[in-house]
């Protein structure tokens, strides 16, 4: 039995079938706005599923009309300085926890993607969008900013200029748009949007899995080096990769002309 079955998770479903964690932020009713609970949750679960063995990938959707709407304006509403900063750094842990985990994550954006939700999407490693999902950092309209890590990593994803333009305006933008802004990855109708995320995560885990992990490592933190020291991280994980026996299965497999049986080892 998975340990994730055991958290009693109220704000959140886990589902885990072919060693994919469908995680489906589940408060409808507020179109799944984050709250510290929901935050909590979270933690909960990307901290089983770094250690669970039998979950190789992680999609992220949401239940109803939200992905999420945004973090919990009312929770918010009487913070102050302190308070605001404190939340920030706490929601920043959460979403620094998704994406240094080093497991492929895939967000599944089935609707309102906005603030807090949006920045959720940034912390995943792939976006898929419905045709009918609607992206935004509204913050400014509400006297903040985007604390939850929009303003660093927005930017990085589409570019400064654009992620100004959406910062300092609110302006929302629909799944077309975001796809030619680099966005997302990928616009599908609603009914294929879970099943075009669990194709691609199973065209992802046919390959080795600590491969994917070196390689998210190699990524995520030589976007924030500079070329040459980029470089040499990347062959401290090649390194790393050519000690498995994946690397030996998936060479040998090649060499064969059959098709490698990884085992994460």
């Amino acid at each position: 039995m998975s340990k994730l079955n055991e958290l009693g998770l109220k704000n959140i479903e886990v589902t885990v079938k072919e060693s994919i964690a469908l995680v489906k932020m589940n408060r409808p009713k507020a179109l799944n706005a984050l709250n510290n609970d929901t935050l909590k949750e979270l933690v909960s679960i990307f901290d089983v599923i770094k250690e669970e063995k039998g979950v190789l990938g992680v999609i992220v959707t949401g239940e109803g009309k939200g992905f999420v709407a945004g973090a919990d304006i009312t929770q918010m509403q009487n913070y102050k300085s302190e308070q605001g900063r404190e939340y920030a750094e706490f929601a920043q842990s959460v979403f620094n926890k998704i994406e240094n985990l080093e497991k492929p994550v895939i967000a599944a954006v089935n609707g309102y993607a906005l603030g807090g939700g949006s920045e959720l999407a940034l912390s995943c490693d792939i976006r898929i969008a419905s045709s009918n999902a609607i992206f935004g950092q509204p913050e400014v309209s509400l006297g903040i900013i985007p604390c939850f890590g929009g303003t660093q990593r927005l930017p990085r994803l589409i570019g400064s200029g654009l992620a100004k333009e959406l910062i300092y305006t609110g302006r929302m933008v629909k799944a077309e748009e975001a796809l030619s802004m680099g966005y997302v990855n990928k616009v599908v109708s609603p009914e294929e949007l879970i099943p075009a995320s669990i194709e691609m995560m199973k065209s992802i885990l046919k390959n080795a899995p600590m491969a994917i992990g070196y390689a998210k490592v190699a990524i995520n933190r030589g976007l924030e080096m500079d070329i040459a020291n980029g470089l040499e991280l990347e062959k401290d994980a090649a390194a790393l990769c050519f000690a498995t026996e994946d690397k030996q299965e998936g060479m040998d497999a090649f060499v064969e002309k059959r098709k490698a049986e990884f085992k994460n080892r």
